[in-house]
């Protein structure tokens, strides 16, 4: 049996901001993407895409954030690293093939539009979850 208590970290001080950082893109990220489809999709169809799925991404990071599990804090560390891949990718190819990004999405130019926070957002995510896991496996602490 899991020892949820130990993973209760990722939802207290530090990690009670993380989570609301993410709550907040997830909300964002997701009315952007929904209102760019709906509304100008034929105008530039692989940012909106790329908005709905960094969407995706960061709703799934929201939830696994909240979730106190291994099984939600794995998840949860490949959401951020995929948020992290997906940023650099995007800022380069913003650069490098704008004919792609006639309009922006939420990880063009690595994430300028929302000051950057796209960017560093899955590094402090990273960061924290490392910081986390190294707590429950910590001496005297159950680990699951």
């Amino acid at each position: 049996m899991e020892d949820q208590a130990s993973y209760s970290s990722l939802r207290t001080g530090p990690g009670r901001g993380l989570v609301a950082v993410y709550a907040i893109f997830a909300l964002a990220a997701t009315a952007r993407a929904a209102y760019q489809i709906y509304d100008d999709f034929h105008s530039a169809p692989v940012a909106y895409l790329l908005s709905a799925f960094s969407a995706v991404v960061y709703i799934v990071a929201t939830v696994c954030l909240v979730r106190a599990s291994r099984l939600s804090h794995h998840i949860a560390v490949i959401s951020c690293a995929i948020e992290f891949v997906g940023v650099i990718v995007v800022g380069f190819l913003s650069i490098f093939a704008p004919e792609y990004f006639r309009q922006p999405s939420v990880w063009s130019l690595f994430g300028i539009g929302y000051g950057f926070v796209p960017l560093v957002l899955p590094v402090l995510g990273l960061l924290w979850l490392r910081h986390t896991a190294r707590r429950v496996t910590e001496p005297g602490r159950l680990s699951s």
